[in-house]
């Protein structure tokens, strides 16, 4: 399991745009995308036009040829100001490192150039979170396509995305756990089957999917029959994971931020004493802060060992998303102690925040699974039972 190494210098680097779209389109436009529920598509319009859907995609098809540290950077400065344009964008990516190993080169190309948003198809209703197990079927015909039948539980930016990363059972049984195929949003058969009314992320377009007797071509499919499992922990879950981590570093790190400003600049009428001035607060806000900083350590390891090929890469990779939905839940929740009151009204976000938060915990996979998953790596078992695979 390996990283590509941010060696990237270009004239016009994307990333130097990023503030600009956050300052004049994602902060503005945040507390709407909350309010209404609403998929940020002004946000990822001005992201696609600054280069950073690219961002992560090959020089030779136009990108930016960035690899996981700065696609990291850019997540954990959305989720900072709008988790659900940071989740929307998130899995643009880890959906782009399958279409960059197997895609066809105009998809790759129409990522490249900010038009093409894309997104992974994995949870379904008859396994839940074990995104490893399918239970929709694809079924060769005699022209030359094939027939994709699923439920789909949650699918990011459903009807918003240009294509999906679809799993399914093999063609051939006994091939393998899972094939993967490339979706495109105008596919006959493919429909969204639902509204999404959550508790956070109102805004990232989760919603069931159904593909009924839906037709691809045999030449969608990415890689092996068979092998879309090896290629989902291989090519994917790194992405993934890490990036979750990242949108979580964001989060619980602006919460610190807004806690501490609302500590320093709150001020007591009949004392005189701002709320910083007691002790105790200080400490708790201290907590905070070590508890994100060590979070942005580990990620940070976690980068490294994918860079240089280090041994425990797998581990890292694994244990990072683990750490971070435990952190960011706890930091946001320590901030919403903090602030009191003020926290949950609107204004300062905090509330936002501390709902966002709560997704990484059960987003597949979900903390329980990882912690398995580690105990696994650890004690020298395989990552998933035969039976899985």
């Amino acid at each position: 399991m390996t990283a590509s190494v941010d060696n990237a210098q270009t004239a016009t680097d994307p990333t130097d745009t990023l503030g600009t779209v956050i300052d004049d389109v994602i902060r503005p436009q945040a507390p709407i995308v909350d309010s209404d529920g609403a998929f940020p598509r002004t946000g990822v319009d001005a992201l696609a036009a600054a280069g950073l859907l690219g961002l992560a995609s090959s020089t030779e098809v136009g990108g930016a040829g960035h690899g996981m540290r700065a696609v990291t950077e850019v997540i954990e400065r959305l989720a900072a100001e709008c988790g659900s344009t940071a989740m929307v964008v998130l899995m643009h990516y880890a959906a782009t490192a399958v279409i960059e190993a197997h895609g066809p080169r105009d998809v790759r190309a129409a990522i490249a150039a900010g038009d093409h948003l894309t997104t992974l198809a994995f949870s379904e209703y008859g396994s839940r979170s074990h995104f490893w197990s399918p239970t929709g079927t694809a079924t060769a015909a005699d022209d030359d396509t094939v027939r994709l039948d699923a439920r789909k539980s949650w699918v990011t930016s459903a009807g918003e995305a240009n294509s999906y990363v679809w799993s399914s059972l093999p063609l051939t049984p006994g091939a393998g756990p899972m094939t993967l195929w490339l979706v495109p949003s105008d596919s006959a058969g493919l429909t969204v089957t639902g509204d999404f009314d959550g508790l956070g992320l109102r805004g990232n377009g989760s919603r069931p999917m159904t593909a009924d007797g839906l037709r691809v071509p045999s030449t969608a499919r990415m890689a092996a029959d068979g092998a879309g499992l090896d290629t989902a922990l291989g090519a994917v879950l790194p992405w993934f994971l890490v990036l979750n981590a990242a949108f979580c570093l964001g989060l619980a790190g602006s919460a610190v931020a807004e806690a501490g400003r609302h500590l320093t600049r709150t001020t007591l009428t009949h004392t005189g004493a701002a709320l910083r001035d007691a002790p105790v607060t200080r400490r708790d806000l201290a907590r905070l802060m070590i508890r994100t900083d060590a979070l942005r350590a580990f990620l940070g390891d976690t980068l490294t060992a994918l860079e240089t090929g280090r041994d425990d890469a797998m581990l890292r990779v694994l244990q990072v998303k683990a750490l971070a939905g435990e952190t960011v839940a706890d930091v946001t929740d320590g901030a919403m102690q903090l602030c009191g009151g003020s926290a949950f009204r609107k204004e300062l976000g905090l509330e936002r925040r501390f709902r966002d938060a709560r997704a990484a915990r059960v987003m597949a996979p979900t903390t329980d699974a990882l912690l398995d998953f580690v105990g696994r790596v650890a004690t020298g078992l395989p990552l998933l039972d035969e039976a899985n695979r």
